[in-house]
């Protein structure tokens, strides 16, 4: 699970902001960062920012992105759950960590605006779930 990438503060469209350059970037280094991982869902919240940060991988991997609704993380979290399968969610600040929560069990809370460089593994075997956040290396110029 990761957030979107890097999105334009200064566009005119504020409910649905585009990605900065940056955020370009940021994306298609997420593609290889995904490059050796089998990936079967594309999950991704219907906004732009979202979309463009899931494309990448998308291409890459040659799977088609399904919309879910973030206004609604209890439901997604137990489609997740009964699908078994390796899947790519991509959410927000102040949604991807509630549903790595959900996910396993764990109290989590929204985070800074300004973070968009985390990654949320999470494996679920035999009813356990370990969660593990990485901090990716990619730096914009």
């Amino acid at each position: 699970m990761i957030r979107h990438s890097e999105k334009d503060i200064l566009s005119e469209n504020q409910l649905d902001p585009p990605l900065t350059k940056c955020g370009i970037e940021r994306s298609e280094y997420l593609s290889s960062f995904f490059e050796d991982i089998n990936i079967k869902n594309i999950y991704s919240t219907n906004y732009l920012r979202t979309i463009k940060t899931a494309m990448p991988i998308a291409l890459s991997k040659k799977v088609g992105i399904q919309y879910y609704d973030s206004n609604n993380l209890k439901l997604f979290s137990e489609q997740l759950l009964n699908s078994k399968q390796n899947s790519i969610v991509v959410g927000h600040s102040n949604t991807t960590p509630i549903l790595a929560g959900l996910l396993t069990g764990k109290d989590m809370n929204p985070f800074d605006e300004n973070i968009y460089n985390r990654v949320y593994k999470i494996i679920i075997q035999e009813n356990k779930s370990k969660l593990f956040v990485f901090e990716t290396s990619f730096n914009c110029n």
